[in-house]
This record gives C-alpha cells, structure tokens and sequence, in this order.
C-alpha cells in the first residue's frame, strides 16, 4: 500500500522522533526545517535536535520517573535514545551526552533514512493534510499565529541556559574531581567557604540582568530557576540547592565544603565543561565578573554565556488527545515542549507517541494512545486532561501516573512497583505489535 507523505514540521528532539517513527513503519516523511539557514536566537548548531540549555538528559536510574521514561524509550525502539546512549560521556549517574556529538548522529541518521525527506524551509502556516507541528517553545510570528487559531491562545514562560567553560582555564589547583557520595569522579567540584560562599551571593544579587523587552515580570520555569532568582529568595537557598555540600569531601582537607559548584562534561574530548544549576539572565560582562568570583573559575574562559528567553506552549488540556491530536483536527498533531512536557526525554517521548499514532492514522485506523500506567502515556494524559486552573510545562514525575492499587507504604517499594506495572505494559504493546 502506497503512502502519502507526511509533514513534520520541525527537527528537535521530538520531530526527528517522530519522523523516524513514521518512517520505520513505511510512512514517507517531508521533515521541514528553517535550519541551517535560519537560526533561532538560543540555537548555535545548523545540524538536528540541538540541546540548547544542559547536555543532560538526567539520572539514568530506572526507578526514578525519567529513568524510567528512558528505559520505556529503548525498549520501543526511540531514535533519540539510541543514539543518546551512543555519544553518551561520564556523568555519574545521570545520562549526560557530547552535545555537538549527539546532534551529529541524529541528523546523519535522519538523512540516512530513505523514507524521510529533508527540506529547509521557515512554515508560516499549518499545512493542509496529515501533519505534525514538532516546532519547539520558541515558536514565534505567523506561525503561532497559526496555531492559536486552530488550538487556541498560547502561554508562555521563560527558561534559561547555563553557560560553558574550557577546562584547560579553570585553576585545578583548587578544583576536584568527584561525583556525590563517592560514585565516581565526574563532576569538577569549586569548593567554597563561608566567606566565598556569601560574598559570591551577594554579588550575584546585585548583578546587572540583561532586558526582558516582552513583560516586566515574566513567568520563569521552576526546573529551570535562573541562579540570581533563586539567590534572591534566600542567603541560604543555594547552599541547599544547585551549590549543596552534601555527599561530597574534599580529599584535600578530608571535610564537607560549606557550598560547591558542579562543572559538567559538555563534549566527549573532555575539554568542556558546563556549570550545574547556573542557568542565568545576567549580562555577559556580569557573568564573567560574579561567576569568577567562584573558586576556580577566576580566569575561566566562556565558550557559551547563558541565556534567557521566553518560550511558548499551548493550552492543551481539552484541545489535545492523550496521543497529542487535536481534537477538533484530526490528522494534526503536535508534540514536543509547545505541548506543555517538559524536557529532553519528555519531547522525543511525545514524539515518539505522535509519530506511532500518525502512523495509523495515515493507514486509516485510529490512534491507540499509552495508558497513563506508562511514563510515555502519562505526559499524554497530563497534558491533555489536567483539570486544575494552572496549566504549565510538567516533566515526567511518578505523580502523574496512575496510582497503585494497594500501594506499598515505603516509597522505594511502591516506585518499584509502578516501574515493574509500566514495563509490563510496554513488553505487551511490544509483543502484541500495538507500536
């Protein structure tokens, strides 16, 4: 049976998500893109599912609720993790990838792919026919115009990346290496005293922070807290945050520092390194001032400042199905972070269950959605059924997911119980050719 290519605007994580899912089942694919020759303001790369903000894609331990969603994800069969898991670099036990690397890989793999068709081109308006909007939270112009025609208004928060040093610049005589609770060395470690610790604090919350044109007090992400934010609630509220002591000794001194920043690998050559929890809007030159101030880092040098900017999402609670269509237009379908998940790993999985749902809707059946005892088919509930009066982006948590009857009291149990249930119900959607 000959197919009718379809459209898959955007090549993110979730986009070459679905266009592989899409293709791998004999469905032709048009994957648009305005890359390389256009860029939007927080990408750098011309290549595919570019990792603007951390190169993590957090803890790789299955019985949290994104290891969880990862191991449901190679289980059937995803793109993105296949080749996360092939440029994968040291990160304790965290999946952290070489982030040029992985962006690499994923796109010779899309292009390799005989069904899927590259164009580069800047869509205005959504396209006549089967489609799937995968165009990410920096959707912007005519063409969020466009969808907010077809869904609805759109909402919108601000998120914020975490700037990039060589680490031939940082001053290793008073760094160390060391992953928390003994598990590895991984991470670099700047250890700080209480004097460091609270006059870094007070410079960060004097910073000059570069303009937000659109609002004067716009609505910042929680997961992704802006540094001088958070320093600004409290003395102490990095100290028990992104710059917490515990589970790491200086072997120097045999002792728990009273504060310490996390550097990151950021590429497989180990020559970068990012700086855990530092997502920032302060002004480059600010940057470079206050972040020297840190120990270690007096003369670092920055390959990537951060950065803020604003991002859009839908308002897809009644307008999407669980398996991201839009309910008053069927054959569209959207995925990715302009649904409301929230990231990496939550984007190629909303990806992944649009392109196996677009899938059958091209062979003229009907989608068949996750249940909301998997992880995938939980960020599809959430973001099309949530009931409450505040809609915003949700990574994938264990609360989201359909409780446990006759759950265990201890918390380890029943989350190993609810692993153990959503796997099942992967192998059955595996064996039973339902995917």
């Amino acid at each position: 049976m000959a197919f009718s290519p379809v459209k898959v605007i955007g090549a993110g994580l979730a986009g070459c998500e679905a266009a592989w899912q899409l293709a791998e089942r004999g469905i032709p694919v048009r994957l648009i893109d305005m890359k390389p020759g256009k860029l939007s303001p927080a990408h750098k790369l011309g290549s595919f599912s570019e990792l603007v903000c951390s190169n993590s894609l957090r803890s790789d331990n299955v019985e949290n609720a994104v290891g969880l969603l990862k191991e449901e994800l190679r289980r059937v069969g995803s793109l993105i993790m296949r080749c996360a898991d092939e440029t994968r670099i040291p990160a304790g036990g965290a999946l952290a990838v070489d982030r040029n690397g992985f962006s690499s890989l994923v796109t010779e793999r899309i292009m390799g792919h005989p069904l899927i068709s590259v164009e580069e081109d800047e869509i205005k308006e959504i396209p006549e026919g089967l489609c799937i909007i995968a165009t990410g939270p920096l959707t912007g112009g005519e063409l969020i115009g466009s969808i907010e025609r077809a869904a609805g208004t759109s909402l919108h928060f601000y998120d914020a990346a975490a700037p990039v040093v060589t680490k031939e610049s940082l001053d290793m005589s008073k760094v160390f290496a060391l992953s928390r609770y003994d598990r590895g060395s991984d991470y670099l470690n700047c250890p700080m005293n209480n004097e460091e610790y609270f006059r870094f604090v007070r410079e960060l919350v004097e910073a000059e922070t570069a303009p937000l044109h659109e609002f004067e007090t716009p609505r910042v992400f929680e997961g992704c807290m802006p540094v001088e934010v958070m320093a600004k609630r409290g003395d102490m509220t990095l100290a028990f945050g992104p710059l917490k002591p515990v589970g790491l000794t200086d072997p120097r001194t045999g002792r728990q520092p009273f504060a310490v920043v996390q550097l990151r690998r950021d590429n497989a050559e180990d020559t970068l390194y990012n700086i855990v929890g530092f997502q920032t809007n302060l002004r480059f030159p600010e940057q470079k001032r206050v972040f020297g101030l840190i120990p270690g880092l007096e003369n670092a040098e920055f390959v990537r400042y951060g950065v803020m900017h604003r991002n859009s999402y839908m308002d897809s609670p009644g307008k999407l199905t669980p398996c991201f269509e839009l309910r008053n237009r069927p054959g569209l379908f959207f995925a990715g972070q302009l649904t409301g998940v929230e990231g990496y790993v939550e984007s190629a999985a909303s990806g992944f269950a649009a392109g196996i749902s677009m899938a059958r809707r091209a062979a003229g059946e009907e989608p068949a959605a996750f249940s909301d005892e998997t992880a995938i088919g939980a960020l599809g509930h959430y973001v099309s059924c949530y009931n409450g009066s505040d809609f915003q982006p949700m990574n994938i948590t264990f609360g989201i997911m359909a409780p446990l009857k006759n759950a265990p009291k201890n918390k380890r149990l029943r989350n190993a119980a609810v692993v153990q249930r959503s796997l099942e119900h992967i192998n059955e959607y595996v064996n039973k050719g339902v995917i």
